[in-house]
């Protein structure tokens, strides 16, 4: 079994993620395809302290991302929304493996968090194929108890029928979700084939492996419900394959692809500092970043404010292969200011004035994205451990 540094593994992580950013040829639009199709997803979330997950992601990877990029994509039908880990961006060419969940949400194996309500289900079905693409809002419909949680009928039916498949997200309006019949959504070419078991946890190794260079059967399964044995099925058959083989690694063992070891042989960028969202895919699993980066890392947004450690909405920092630093960030729009609250350095930060001068030149490319005239800096520690 071959073996890697702890700082060789990084670097694999870092170059299968694509970052820091490279130069590259080709349109901004083409740049960000480009990206979106490395990630293999891109998860979505509603927080706009900044510039939302979705977006900040792909900018992370090109500089030159424009927000509409994302909607461009949906358009030309080369991304879709569906559930990964979390609902998501996904490439329209992977349709087919989203498959296997909304077959198991619609026979009831598994489950979802809305009941099912068929008559207006089916109610709501006809309306969109008889009227075309709908919204929730377009629907009239009351709830018996408001406590400030419950969505409205109508709104449960159609995200029921989404995640079944009969209905797809054609765009979004002011990030209001517009339903769709799928076969009006998806293109004619794209494999709409059920996957058998083995191709779909061939599929999750391999997507997973190609994105992230290395990975545990934990990592790769993560969030994933009842494909565990399927994959570790999966991974037996790509080792005997040579498909797949195991890496030792100074925190122990992974799976990874043969050729991504050849990225070992490429130059990565480490005078160049990354501001990164909470959901961006190298950290989102938070132990993988911890035992990889030696980052411990939560987002405190959900913490209740006296006990938060890091603030609100801290954006960890990426800079010489390694997660340095946090960021309690957030876009005072009035002002048009990106205000750092506070700036938080690891203790085990070497080289301050160098990270410094490259934090200044990403905090000021992260607050031209964020349609900010300049940043602030209000408050800088050294992390307690």
């Amino acid at each position: 079994m071959n073996s890697l540094s702890i700082s060789e593994a990084r670097k694999l992580v870092l170059l299968s993620q694509g970052l820091p950013a490279k130069p590259q040829k080709g349109s901004a639009y083409d740049k960000s395809l480009l990206a979106f199709k490395r990630l293999g997803y891109l998860q979505i979330d509603t927080i706009s302290v900044v510039q939302r997950a979705h977006h900040h992601t792909l900018w992370s990877r090109n500089p030159d991302y424009q927000p509409q990029h994302l909607d461009q994509l949906v358009k030309d039908k080369l991304a879709f929304e569906y559930w990964s880990h979390a609902a998501s961006y996904l490439p329209m060419d992977d349709y087919r493996f989203s498959l296997p969940r909304k077959l198991a949400i619609r026979s009831g194996a598994q489950n979802h968090w809305f009941k099912k309500d068929p008559k207006l289900m089916d109610s709501v079905l006809k309306r969109i194929a008889s009227g075309g693409p709908l919204m929730a809002k377009d629907f009239e419909s009351k709830l018996a108890k408001r406590t400030g949680w419950e969505s409205k009928p109508t709104k449960q039916a159609l995200e029921m029928l989404y995640m079944q498949g009969d209905l797809m997200i054609a765009e979004r309006r002011n990030f209001h979700k517009v339903y769709d019949l799928t076969e009006r959504v998806i293109p004619s070419h794209i494999d709409t084939s059920v996957p058998t078991e083995q191709e779909y946890a061939r599929f999750l190794v391999l997507s997973f492996l190609k994105a992230h260079a290395i990975g545990t059967l934990n990592e790769i399964t993560y969030l994933l419900k009842g494909v565990k044995a399927q994959v570790a099925n999966a991974l037996s058959e790509l080792l005997e394959s040579g498909e797949v083989e195991k890496i030792r690694v100074t925190n122990g063992e992974y799976y990874v692809r043969p050729e991504s070891l050849a990225l070992l042989n490429q130059r990565l960028s480490r005078k160049t500092a990354n501001i990164l969202s909470p959901f961006d895919n190298l950290l989102i699993q938070r132990s993988r970043a911890n035992s990889i980066f030696n980052f411990d890392y939560q987002l405190e947004c959900y913490v209740p404010a006296a006990k938060r450690k890091f603030g609100y909405f801290c954006l960890p920092i990426l800079w010489d292969g390694r997660l340095v630093a946090r960021a309690d960030c957030k876009v005072n729009r009035k002002a048009s200011k990106l205000e750092v609250l506070h700036l938080f350095l690891e203790h085990s930060l070497k080289a301050k004035d160098a990270f410094l001068a490259a934090l200044e030149q990403e905090l000021q490319a992260f607050a031209t994205f964020n349609q900010c005239g300049g940043y602030t800096i209000e408050k800088t520690s050294t992390t307690p451990y």
